[in-house]
């Protein structure tokens, strides 16, 4: 599936070849709309929290009470933070430092003990990886991956920062316009995130960009605003396995997981502030391969760099 000619994406190549999973199962889509369905955990302070996976990542998504501690925990591989917008603020904690952080901003927290308390009202959601067991059976929707989805490739972290692991604070304010350059995307070593700005109003339906990726999950956070998931699953020689499209309409806050090699494309439909941001884990060589587009290349180096 091709992008038209004047996205930026028309230029990605294939990427690393893979190995043949067409005889495969293709995992359905899965609509995880935080704007309709209760918490999984309330805090005392009040703070509300939604936690998810996919096959390589567990995603916590909080409304904070200010002042509230979000999180208070040890994990033993990197975390990224994202601090939604301008509402959004932390004060973290960890490896006997301190540090504080205010969005829109990407936030990395090294491996070990770490504790975040959200000094804002604004949203802030957590990635991790879903080898750390003992969140991702935390996950609400858990079940679904009982069994590894095979079509998903496995999560091979990229090498590690040039400068050793420590805390970075990346503001979406420090980096300007280029019209050259798709979203702004950051990565680690388990994560790519696109924290793509936010729009006003309904996007084209005459411009929307149907494609597909061969053997990675695309998560799709939807934070402002109403959207429309448009995802057509291929037919293979199993009738029976058939599915019919999805136009899933969700609002915000909420997260679309997106499975290979499904065609798939979203559509802001909102009369105001529409904002997805996308995540995958791990990187994407395609991005990586697209000169000036990962800002934050010269830390998390790709293989064989």
């Amino acid at each position: 599936m091709t992008y038209a000619k004047d996205d930026l994406r028309s230029a990605l190549s294939s990427g690393n070849a893979t190995p043949n999973r067409s005889d495969q199962a293709i995992a359905a889509p899965a609509f995880l709309d935080f704007s309709v369905t209760a918490p999984d955990v309330v805090t005392e302070a009040g703070s509300r929290q939604w936690i998810v996976r996919g096959q390589n990542f567990v995603l916590i998504h909080t409304e904070p009470a200010p002042g509230d501690t979000i999180w208070s925990a040890e994990l033993s591989s990197e975390q990224v933070v994202l601090l939604i917008d301008e509402h959004s603020a932390m004060r973290g904690a960890g490896s006997g430092e301190e540090h504080a952080a205010t969005g829109p901003a990407l936030v990395v927290i090294p491996p070990g003990e770490s504790e975040i308390v959200s000094t804002g009202s604004g949203p802030v959601t957590q990635l991790i990886q879903s080898d750390e067991i003992a969140w991702a059976k935390r996950a609400a929707n858990a079940d679904d991956y009982a069994r590894p989805h095979p079509r998903v490739a496995p999560l091979d972290p990229w090498p590690e920062p040039v400068d050793g692991y420590r805390w970075r604070h990346y503001p979406m304010a420090d980096v300007p316009d280029q019209p050259k350059r798709f979203g702004r995307i950051f990565r680690t070593r388990a994560f790519m995130v696109n924290f793509l700005k936010p729009g006003k109003g309904p996007r084209d339906p005459h411009k929307l960009s149907p494609h597909t990726h061969d053997d990675f999950e695309q998560c799709s956070l939807v934070v402002a605003g109403t959207y429309i998931h448009h995802i057509q699953t291929p037919w293979g020689p199993d009738a029976t396995a058939w599915r019919p499209e999805d136009h899933a309409r969700v609002g915000s806050p909420s997260v679309a997981i997106i499975p290979p090699p499904t065609v798939h494309t979203s559509q802001a439909i909102g009369s105001g502030v529409n904002h997805l941001i996308d995540i995958f884990a791990g990187p994407r060589h395609d991005f990586t391969a697209q000169p000036g587009w990962v800002l934050n290349a010269d830390t998390y180096p790709a293989p064989h760099d």
